[in-house]
């Protein structure tokens, strides 16, 4: 794995602005991707909606759901080309450290079981399986379940 310099990664929050760039990387990411409905309904609900930027680019984003003692990653990406270079770790850490502000104490999130890049950072991450969710997502011929995975992510242990 290659890893970018860190002072070259900025987090900041998403805006509606940025949607267009979010979904130059959905869409190149993903074989079903959000809409930009979807992107407009998680700023406006409040959802904790974040982007990463690397040279002055739009690299990746990540968006959750804080409350009740919990998080919930919904939607971790970033680009393509950039992936396996620790931004996607990044990424993830920033969440759970503002998760983790907002108090809570365990994170979830799902994964497709044919993702093996992110259930290795996942992994690498803390996180264990500890469900299913049977057909959760679309996939080419039917549905593809989903994995549930969860970590521990109180201020001590973090």
């Amino acid at each position: 794995m290659s890893a970018l310099p860190q002072a070259t990664v900025a987090f900041r929050p998403m805006s509606a602005a940025d949607i267009d760039a979010i979904m130059e990387v959905e869409l190149a990411a993903y074989e079903f991707p959000w809409t930009p409905a979807i992107f407009r309904d998680c700023l406006r609900v409040g959802y904790c909606c974040w982007v990463l930027s690397h040279s002055n680019e739009i690299d990746g984003y990540g968006i959750m759901t804080v409350g009740a003692g919990e998080c919930h990653i919904l939607n971790l990406c970033i680009r393509p080309q950039l992936q396996n270079l620790g931004l996607g770790r990044a990424l993830m850490e920033h969440l759970l450290e503002l998760a983790v502000e907002h108090q809570a104490d365990t994170a979830f999130l799902e994964v497709r079981p044919s993702n093996p890049v992110a259930i290795k950072l996942y992994d690498n991450l803390g996180f264990n399986q500890v469900g299913l969710r049977r057909r959760y997502y679309p996939a080419e011929y039917g549905r593809e379940d989903a994995l549930i995975l969860a970590k521990s992510i109180r201020a001590h242990d973090c």
